[in-house]
């Protein structure tokens, strides 16, 4: 009689361990070993193939012999998604979507089956009903497409013999921790589970040409449920970003096959579903009828598109004693870099001071090219003089105080040009070869941040 055979599994990172293990090798995390049963006396189950194809038997070919075609991509009718995913949905995709419960996960995936068109859509759910999923199909539409079917199971045996059936050109599970597979002996959500599902879909994706999304919970620290491979095995990987008592939402790509890793879309949450919001900076420059302290304008990039965000200091005498450094949206250990550069280079003494730092709009930026912005807006509260409105920064400022060039400077001048700006700042070394005869505003280069403050508060 066949045994029942177990391993032992890293909740963590997915490390496969025949024994239990205190602490795991891959991740180092203690007490995440679970065992988990792998395969069960008498569990044959067929794996799934197409009906009608044979077993192909892939053979090795010159690359030079390989014909290339671009790949045709299919328009979601949504340009934000459109543009996070590369362009379009690629044919034979898999791509996972993750975010906090309530983010709009669910209502994102829905709407682009109820408004692509042309499109056979499968909506897998193994956590709604039928009556449910109608309930928010009524509230975010008022013509739900003919085409979207809606399909309540786990199993992934029932969804392969319904998906032969239908033969769907899309096809969403909602969620990936809630479906199991009769050819592993354990529990929905559980690391083999989740592999083990994962690795079915994929495979019948690559084999049918399917696009397929997957809907992926995430732990307590922001990271995706399940084991780390999961993230590997997928064409993408998608962060739904934002605060559920806020209006807006951002769809961040983490990783792309297809495209850019580093693209954003943007998004408004209301009564009747997700808004595209295709101007950010109605949402990232705040609409104010005089001029504050502490507020500079800052030229980015986010994956392709530039944008205009507004930088907010707030710089006050240490009431407790030990100043308080606090940076939302931004890297504190940056700011405290660039706070030292300010006390070194310029003179001005901020170790007393309390500084808190905030990027409006709730989103987070890494892009250096806002360092200049950030440093304005300290010194800005600092003085308490106000910067223009119509002065925007676009500059990496380094440790001996000099201003140094930024990528793309083009996109971000002309970005700021069509929102009305009339100067920005960059670095000398940026004006190489620039054309500045084709903008509107004011182009002004400089070398170091001293020469910057004399020209602004000087």
């Amino acid at each position: 009689m066949a045994k029942t055979k177990s391993a032992y599994f890293c909740q963590s990172c997915g490390y496969e361990s025949a024994k239990w293990l205190g602490k795991c090798p891959s991740c180092n995390s203690w007490n995440t070993f679970v065992e988990e049963v792998i395969e069960k006396p008498g569990a044959s189950v067929p794996a799934w193939q197409p009906s009608g194809s044979a077993k192909r038997s892939n053979k090795p070919n010159k690359i030079t012999n390989i014909a290339f075609t671009e790949e045709n991509k299919i328009s979601t009718s949504d340009f934000e998604l459109d543009r996070v995913l590369g362009g379009g949905l690629v044919a034979g995709s898999v791509v996972l979507i993750g975010g906090e419960p309530g983010i709009g996960k669910s209502t994102l995936m829905l709407q682009l089956a109820l408004n692509i068109t042309g499109k056979k859509v499968l909506y897998v759910s193994g956590e709604e009903s039928e009556q449910q999923i109608k309930m928010r199909a009524e509230r975010i539409t008022s013509s739900p497409t003919a085409e979207c079917y809606i399909l309540t199971e786990t199993s992934t045996q029932n969804i392969f013999k319904q998906i032969e059936i239908l033969e769907p050109d899309i096809i969403v599970v909602d969620s990936i921790q809630t479906l199991h597979s009769a050819h592993i002996d354990s529990t929905p959500g559980s690391v083999s589970q989740v592999r083990e599902c994962t690795a079915e879909l994929l495979r019948f994706a690559k084999e049918t040409d399917t696009p397929v999304f997957l809907i992926g919970h995430i732990t307590k620290d922001g990271a995706i449920a399940g084991p780390k491979i999961l993230e590997h095995m997928v064409d993408t990987v998608l962060q739904f970003e934002g605060d559920r008592h806020h209006v807006y939402r951002i769809l961040r790509s983490i990783k792309n096959r297809f495209g850019a890793a580093a693209e954003l879309g943007i998004y408004a949450m209301h009564s009747g579903g997700l808004r595209q919001v295709s101007n950010p900076s109605e949402i990232l420059l705040s609409q104010r009828d005089e001029e504050l302290s502490g507020i500079a304008i800052a030229a980015t990039l986010e994956g392709a598109r530039p944008m205009l965000i507004e930088t907010q200091a707030l710089v006050s005498t240490a009431a407790y004693g030990t100043p308080q450094r606090s940076a939302t949206g931004f890297d504190t250990r940056r700011m405290n870099m660039l706070l030292a550069v300010l006390e070194k280079r310029c003179g001005f003494r901020l170790s007393t001071r309390d500084v808190f730092l905030n990027i409006a709009g709730g989103i987070k930026v890494e892009d250096p090219a806002i360092d200049l912005a950030i440093l304005a807006a300290i010194i800005s509260s600092h003085e308490e003089i106000f910067i223009s409105s119509k002065i925007c920064f676009a500059a990496e400022v380094g440790l001996s105080g000099e201003i140094r060039a930024v990528n793309r400077i083009e996109q971000r001048i002309a970005e700021a040009d069509k929102l009305g700006f009339e100067r920005i700042f960059v670095s000398n070394y940026n004006l190489k070869g620039l054309v500045t005869d084709k903008y509107k505003l004011e182009i002004t280069g400089v070398n170091k941040i001293e020469d910057v403050f004399s020209l602004l508060f000087g």
